[in-house]
Formats: structure tokens, sequence, C-alpha cells
């Protein structure tokens, strides 16, 4: 299939609008193509612990599927919601394999969204927008852009891994009466919207509660809260709201997730350029 390349106006330091996946953060001290175990210790390495054995608890469930409502907030409150089908892929020995449909409202109806994560290069990602009926694909340098309007970055939506970012333990803290630690992100990507995030991580589960996301200019940009988590499979934590607010325009995206399942045998084939058009 032919793919073309799709740009978006990159905004000021000031202004951006860029985020997570839950995980997927990145910044820009360190080229790209310059991922590397080294890179990734602090001077005590305990970020490091910390972030291996969030990633570790989540190994081993192979591929899901779920719905979610996708209920997007202007600056005045005003609200409108889009409703999204999304399927993924564990992959060994490299980033995991997304896509998201969105089913409603009609506007929007039929536009997916591919992204294959990687461990040791640039992730892949692809937009299907029906009204043009082609497959563009999403350069690197504009990943920081706004994902379908939300206060969700491209980069957000790639899968955690560790090979992305440089980790350092802050301090142990209480959140909402739950011990957590406090670890500090620095992306590696030079095309990363953001300087740093901060995460909270509860020592009980390994569950990331919240994340703070800064700008280029190491302004607080965003805040990602993650609440209502469900255990599937006696094993794998989800969070079933994510509320993602700007504090720099005012805008929020709230996700609401709902009919998450596992084991659905999924393939490679179910992700790649061709499934973007067959998703319809």
């Amino acid at each position: 299939m032919n793919t073309t390349s799709i740009k978006f106006n990159r905004p000021k330091a000031a202004v951006l609008r860029t985020l997570l996946l839950t995980g997927g953060l990145c910044l820009g001290a360190l080229s790209v193509g310059a991922f590397s175990t080294a890179a990734l210790a602090d001077d005590g390495g305990k970020g490091l612990q910390i972030a291996t054995e969030r990633k570790t608890r989540d190994e081993g469930w192979k591929d899901s599927e779920s719905k979610t409502t996708m209920v997007l907030r202007n600056a005045q409150g005003e609200e409108s919601t889009r409703e999204i089908r999304s399927i993924s892929l564990e992959v060994a020995n490299d980033g995991d394999k997304g896509l998201t449909i969105f089913n409603e409202p009609k506007d929007v109806r039929g536009t997916a969204f591919l992204n294959h994560s990687h461990t040791g290069k640039p992730d892949d990602q692809w937009l299907y927008l029906p009204s043009v009926k082609r497959v563009k694909r999403i350069a690197s340098r504009n990943k920081s852009g706004p994902f379908m309007a939300s206060e969700f970055a491209y980069e957000d939506l790639s899968s955690f891994e560790l090979e992305k970012f440089k980790f350092s333990w802050l301090r142990d803290e209480q959140l909402n009466g739950e011990a957590v630690f406090v670890v500090e992100q620095v992306p590696l990507d030079e095309f990363s919207g953001y300087s740093r995030s901060v995460v909270w991580i509860d020592q009980a589960e390994y569950r990331a509660r919240k994340i703070e996301f800064y700008d280029r200019k190491n302004a607080l940009l965003k805040t990602l809260v993650m609440s209502d988590y469900k255990q599937y499979l006696n094993k794998y934590w989800r969070p079933l709201k994510l509320q993602m607010t700007n504090h720099q325009t005012g805008k929020s995206t709230d996700l609401l997730v709902r009919d998450i399942e596992f084991g659905k045998g999924r393939t490679d084939a179910d992700f790649d350029t061709n499934a973007l058009q067959r998703s319809r």
C-alpha cells in the first residue's frame, strides 16, 4: 500500500499540546537513534529498578481488545464524546502493537490509528482518514501533535518501554492514602514534546497513578490521573478511567475504558497497514 507522510504545524513550546499512553514520554538531548541500555541508569539505579519492576509485572498478556468512550472538554467545560474500539498485541523483544478505530460520531467514523512501538528505534505510526481514503504515515518529528483533537499526543499512544527513558527516583510519599514511589522519566527522543515527566507509582502493585508532563521549557503542561483499576487474569491491572488535563489551555480529555478482553487470538496480520482500511 502506498503511504504518505502526515505533517502537523508544531506549536510554540509555551503552548505545546502533547502527551502518554500510558507510558510513552520522551525528550531531546539525545538522538532518536541513540537509545541504549546504558542511558537508562540514574545515579543510584533505584528509578530504573522501579520502572523495570513496573514493566515486568505487565508481561505475558499476549493480546487484548477494549471499548472506550473519549470525552473532550474545552476550557469552558463544553463536552463532546467519541466511541473507540482498540486492539493490542504484545510483541516479544520489541514494543507492542496497537490499532484504534473510531466508531462514533459520524464525522470521525472509520478513522483508524495504527501504532508499532519499538525499543531501539522510533515508533512507526499511521493514520487512516476515510474522507481522503488514504493511509498517512506520521513523521517522527510530528508525534508531539494532538491525537484527534484530544489532550493526548501521538507519542502518548506508544507502549511503555524502558529503553525510551532515563529514570531517576525522586522520593517516596503518600498519594490519596497510598504509599507511592515518585520517579522522573526523561525521554531520549529528540522530537518529544516533553522535557521530562514525573510518575507516581503505587508501591503495592507498581501501577502508575499520576503523571505530570513538562514541556520543552520545563513548565508543567499536563497531568494524567489513572483510577478505577481492575485486575484481569489474576495478574494484569488496567485503569478504567484516565483523565488528562492541560494546564496551559484549560482543556481536558477523559478516557472511560470498558469491556476489556484478553486472549482473542490476534496476530501480526491484524496490525499491518492494510488493517487500517479493513477495520471500518
